[in-house]
């Protein structure tokens, strides 16, 4: 290895250490995807929120990891029509992951005289069909809006959201029965949009609430933000036990994988198992089992055929009529002993009889026959046409 080569290997081993060096020390990118899990601390999560509900709720909390039909409904008392369980349905996430069974069971629950509070960007649409609501889109020409509710016991400050702001506001309401909690505005207009009512519904209510971005980290650490987020949670009724559903926001990893649902069931599960087993016997065991592969062997050529050809071609060229009659003759008579058990010693009328008989030949046939050879026998010499003659005759024997 020459001078150079070295260089250049000490330089790239240099780049290369250099490289890794600078990426293992370069400050981790923030996380701005709208995670809204409790155990994330990244900007759109809430785990400060988790962290305060102590100091926002006291004890009254309880947080549940399972859907709200699974909660509520083996609490619904069928004979007093009544749930054992009183207090808040609260619900807080970037898009909505209620259920249809759910959410009628939320609307069943609240109806019973309880309370639903929902922070979202999106609502169920039957919940909305049900408290005659409608939600539409304001562009936000900027990242940033201000809000404030309407309660002058509460401030009349405007706090400012300036990442992470929804375009989402209540465009229709039921102006006899929706109570009108909050607007936002764009910092550069003036039209007021409604992103927070109060719905009664039954004997209970609906607290919905279009921002629920005010409820993630980044927002309640910023400035005073936190107060508009307090303000807002003022509204649910105080003293009552509140459900904070969080399925799937408890920083739980959901398995996407094809096979969940058959690992999840224990029959699957077992057969899926002892199917990956049996599998890998019968593979082990037919490793060495399996055959080779087979050589194409040629096979021998028959040159019987050929062999014959030849010999019959000598004969023809040298015109011995008589020696090819002979042998012709001796196959006849060879074949008529072998296949009839026939003696061929004397071709006589017992003869013709016998092998027309165990044959079925014509007899004129063979007598024809007989005639030929017997005719050929006492002869010295044939000429071509005694052979096609014989060779005519015994053809039609065959």
């Amino acid at each position: 290895m020459n001078r150079t080569l070295k260089l250049y290997l000490v330089v790239l081993v240099l780049i290369v250490i250099g490289t890794v060096f600078l990426e293992a020390n370069r400050p981790k990118p923030i996380n701005w995807n709208p995670t809204y899990s409790l155990k994330d601390k990244i900007p759109f999560g809430l785990y400060v929120l988790d962290q305060e509900t102590d100091y926002l709720f006291g004890n009254r909390l309880q947080k549940v990891n399972v859907t709200p039909y699974e909660f509520f409904d083996p609490q619904y008392n069928w004979e007093t029509h009544q749930y054992e369980t009183e207090g808040t349905f609260f619900y807080i996430n970037f898009y909505n992951t209620i259920d249809q069974q759910s959410i009628e069971e939320v609307m069943t629950f609240v109806s019973k005289g309880n309370t639903a509070f929902i922070a979202s960007e999106s609502f169920p649409h039957s919940l909305f069909d049900s408290l005659s609501l409608d939600i539409n889109y304001k562009h936000l020409y900027q990242d940033s809006i201000y809000a404030h509710l309407v309660n002058p016991k509460l401030g009349n400050k405007k706090y400012n959201i300036t990442v992470g702001s929804s375009d989402i506001y209540f465009e229709k309401i039921d102006t006899l029965n929706t109570t009108v909690l909050g607007y936002q505005k764009q910092s550069k207009q003036t039209e007021q949009l409604v992103n927070f009512v109060k719905v009664p519904y039954g004997y209970g209510n609906f607290y919905l609430h279009t921002q629920p971005t005010v409820f993630t980290n980044y927002h309640l650490l910023k400035n005073d933000n936190y107060r508009y987020a307090e303000n807002i949670l003022s509204y649910l009724p105080q003293n009552e036990n509140i459900y904070w559903f969080t399925k799937g926001q408890q920083g739980e990893v959901i398995n996407q994988s094809p096979m969940r649902f058959i690992v999840s069931q224990p029959a699957l599960r077992y057969a899926w198992y002892i199917l990956l087993f049996t599998a890998l016997v019968f593979v082990v065991l037919n490793i060495k089992r399996k055959q080779r592969i087979v050589p194409i062997i040629t096979p021998l050529t028959n040159t019987t055929i050929d062999f014959t050809k030849t010999i019959a071609n000598l004969y023809y060229q040298e015109r011995n009529h008589h020696t090819i009659m002979d042998k012709k003759i001796t196959y006849f008579l060879e074949k008529i002993r072998t296949k009839y058990l026939i003696d061929t010693q004397v071709l006589d009328d017992g003869f013709i009889k016998k092998l027309h008989l165990k044959s079925g030949k014509n007899q004129e046939d063979i007598q024809r026959v007989v005639d030929l050879i017997n005719q050929y026998r006492k002869q010295s010499s044939s000429s071509e046409q005694d052979l096609i003659n014989l060779n005519r005759a015994i053809e039609k024997l065959s």
